[in-house]
């Protein structure tokens, strides 16, 4: 108990800590980003990878309206806590070569934000849920529109407008479970047990899955991605790649399935059909790109696709897929946006047509890169290969011509990102780039660290697939459970 409520709060600390804290913002996120991550390992290690939640606390809190502080970590909460931990330390490393204007707000917004993101991953209650939701876009909100590029109060308004609205569909499915709870409180397990008619449970479904696609994002909800992607200063980037936008992946898996399955089954061939679409569109896209952080951001939406398609084919291998590729996004798609953040920093451009050559000057950097790229393309033996292949068998299952065209993100993506970095990296210099320096200091750091993983993490999976098996075992037994008892 103390151990998770130390979890969720030391990053708040931190935030208001680093707000303070001056020229010294940088040292202090980190270290309360470092000391965060040792917690998680401490709890990692002390984990009984079963279908049972441990950490447990439940407090009371605005009693006369049935809310407790409730939260707690499973096998599905405990990755994404993980991811989390993780990510966040790397992201505050990869800005030790900028100088933020007021970088005290700058690293406290991060924190703040973390903070957000475990609330959501580790709620019990659907209060509690809701506020670490709202919790986590307000920091990336001002990070976005006071450190972004041009034209970033457009584009961020959009995607404020986007997600708000989202939330608001989601808080409204939210008030209605509580209204049919006898028992007038927002405990997850009172809503997984209440006994919905098909209607309810399938206007239930679009308001939760409205506001999880917006955030994944998937088609056609993904309109605000690309821009903000781009826009957003790195560091901005990498957490709405890296983890925000698995709020909407644990949101599906952790509430949308287990309190609507009906409503789940009965539009399980729309979601997957949009998931695919998604995925072919995006791939497209990105092959037009010119710019290099665009094609990233279209990649991505064509990746979170293949997981959302994985999720709703409602299968062991499907699932368990989406939660280790939920991992293996997040640290590759950091990877990636911070190999063009330093290329940026030394050249002022990511236009593909005015780079070329840089692995001449900078041969380490184009090692890092590299293995990046393969890892996000799915090489076998790196860490995006084995989500992938269970995805792709979970959506298998599901139709043979489904799997196929799902497919087609990993031949797509090795066509679209290998031809980028040959671009990029290969060729002769020109004057842009030869005078282009290798990496050094935490930049060598950073990306030492992320190809370690990946290449670990390619190599031996299974501790990632024990950790979350039971838990999802679990949680399909559940849907499938109320399904038959609908029927």
């Amino acid at each position: 108990m103390e151990q998770l409520l130390l979890l969720i709060f030391l990053p708040l600390a931190g935030a208001i800590i680093s707000a303070f804290a001056g020229k010294s913002a940088k040292i202090v996120s980190t270290v309360f980003s470092v000391v965060s991550l040792a917690l998680t390992l401490v709890i990692a290690c002390n984990f009984i990878p079963n279908a049972s939640t441990q950490f447990e606390v439940n407090l009371p809190w605005i009693t006369d309206l049935g809310i407790n502080f409730h939260a707690g970590i499973d096998g599905i909460s405990m990755l994404v806590v993980l991811l989390t931990n993780l990510l966040v330390p790397i992201i505050i490393l990869s800005s030790y070569k900028h100088d933020y204007k007021n970088a005290s707000a700058f690293y406290a917004l991060i924190l703040f934000m973390q903070a957000g993101l475990l609330l959501v991953f580790t709620a019990m209650d659907a209060f509690l849920f809701y506020i670490g939701w709202e919790a986590a876009l307000i920091p990336i909100y001002f990070i976005c529109a006071f450190w972004g590029g041009k034209d970033r109060i457009r584009i961020n308004m959009k995607f404020f407008v986007y997600t708000i609205a989202g939330s608001l569909f989601m808080l409204m499915g939210i008030i209605y479970l509580y209204l049919q709870n006898p028992a007038h409180n927002f405990d997850i397990q009172a809503f997984y047990a209440l006994n919905l008619d098909s209607a309810q449970q399938g206007w239930i479904f679009w308001a939760f899955f409205i506001a999880f696609a917006i955030k994944m994002p998937i088609f056609p909800f993904h309109t605000w991605q690309p821009d903000t992607y781009t826009t957003a200063p790195t560091q901005g980037t990498m957490l709405l790649s890296g983890i925000m936008l698995k709020m909407g992946i644990y949101g599906v898996i952790r509430w949308l399935l287990p309190i609507v399955p009906s409503g789940v089954q009965d539009w399980s061939c729309l979601a997957i059909g949009l998931s695919i679409i998604g995925i072919v569109y995006a791939s497209i896209i990105a092959f037009t790109q010119k710019d290099a952080k665009r094609l990233v951001a279209y990649s991505s939406i064509a990746h979170v696709g293949l997981i959302s398609a994985g999720i709703f084919a409602l299968n062991q291998q499907g699932m368990q897929g989406a939660m280790v590729q939920m991992l293996s996004h997040g640290i590759n798609v950091v990877g990636l946006f911070f190999v063009l953040d330093i290329i940026f920093s030394r050249v002022k451009t990511l236009k593909i047509e005015e780079l070329g050559g840089i692995a001449k000057v900078a041969p380490q950097l184009a090692v890092k890169f590299l293995i990046i790229v393969l890892g996000t393309v799915a090489l076998p033996g790196t860490n995006g290969f084995i989500g992938e292949f269970l995805l792709l068998m979970g959506v298998y299952n599901v139709g043979i011509w489904a799997a196929a065209i799902a497919g087609l993100t990993i031949i797509f993506g090795a066509v679209y990102m290998l031809r980028m970095y040959q671009n990029v990296m290969l060729g002769k210099t020109n004057e842009l780039t030869i005078t282009f320096t290798d990496i050094q200091g935490t930049e060598k750091l950073v990306l030492y660290i992320i190809c370690i993983l990946i290449i670990v993490l390619g190599v031996y999976p299974k501790p990632l697939l024990h950790l979350t098996e039971a838990s999802v075992q679990h949680l399909l037994e559940q849907v499938n459970q109320k399904l038959t008892s609908v029927k």
